[in-house]
């Protein structure tokens, strides 16, 4: 009899996502079971138990998928998770915090192509604003775009909590990010001045830039947008455009362009770890490799 592939799905929130289900799933999991309200302190004990009733032959077929909403919990989770680990009973992880390390992933790698094909520019020679930068895509593109040598300034409505993750940034990955206040209009188009690139991971439904706004900011040159609820983030901007001419002459790449290659990232992903011969632990980082090659 075949071995089948278990995954155990972890969040600290009271639901498990759907989405998360599915896509495990269909990315090659036999059996998938949900535990919801799981704390930091409850990942050694839920791992060690999962670990250790498989064979060390068989360990490999067992994964665990780490979501919820917090970037930075996440990440704390899958640490935790690789230090509960003991050979040879090591097992897979992946963790995809409401889809945002696959979503920031995909956005930085949309825009990484249209700069190299429309622009003849690297992403690591770029000034890139990230609206919405305290919600987990916002951070998380900021952080992969600031690992690509990118000048990354991070703007929300309130400085001291945009001040806050960028200090996080700092200690946890020793990067350098610019912090700014973008609440008014006045603000974000002084946020803009002097920036490529603007990704726009805020609230959905709120359209934050206008294409009077776009047409101010002479040196943008590309704008990225994941809101997929009407009205869009950006003024003018079709879902599925991908490198399509707004306001000022403006390129922009729309949430479902964005959306075709953080789906198709993610499912990878859960194949790999579905398929693979060895425990493997994947992050945004390994998120960000696989959407390159998507974009």
């Amino acid at each position: 009899m075949a071995t089948k592939n278990i995954l155990h799905m972890l969040t600290p929130l009271r639901h498990m996502s759907p989405f998360d289900v599915n896509m495990a799933l269909d990315g090659g999991f036999d059996s998938v079971t949900p535990y919801t309200g799981v704390t930091l302190d409850d990942i050694a004990p839920l791992v060690q138990d999962a670990m250790f009733s498989r064979s060390p032959r068989d360990a490999v077929h067992t994964g665990v998928f780490i979501g919820g909403k917090d970037a930075v919990l996440a990440l704390d989770m899958l640490e935790q998770l690789r230090r509960a680990l003991l050979k040879p009973f090591e097992i897979s992880a992946f963790a995809d915090p409401a889809g945002s390390f696959t979503t920031a992933a995909a956005m930085v790698a949309c825009v990484e192509r249209i700069l190299k094909q429309k622009n003849a520019k690297a992403l690591g020679q770029t000034k890139i604003l990230v609206f919405g930068a305290t919600g987990p895509v916002g951070y998380t593109s900021g952080v992969i775009a600031a690992m690509e040598g990118a000048d990354v300034t991070l703007a929300g409505r309130e400085l001291s909590r945009v001040n806050a993750k960028a200090d996080e940034i700092k200690q946890r990955f020793g990067l350098d990010v610019h912090a700014v206040q973008a609440k008014t209009p006045e603000e974000i188009s002084a946020a803009l001045a002097g920036k490529e690139v603007a990704l726009c991971a805020t609230a959905a439904g709120v359209q934050l830039l206008s294409a009077t706004t776009l047409a101010a900011a002479k040196s943008l040159l590309v704008v990225a947008d994941v809101n997929a609820v009407p009205p869009p983030g950006v003024e003018g901007l079709d879902p599925m455009a991908n490198g399509v001419e707004l306001a000022g002459g403006v390129l922009g790449i729309g949430s479902l362009a964005i959306g075709n290659v953080k789906y198709k990232t993610e499912s990878e992903l859960f194949q790999r770890m579905a398929t693979s011969t060895r425990a493997i632990s994947l992050d945004f980082r390994d998120a960000f490799a696989r959407a390159r090659e998507i974009a």
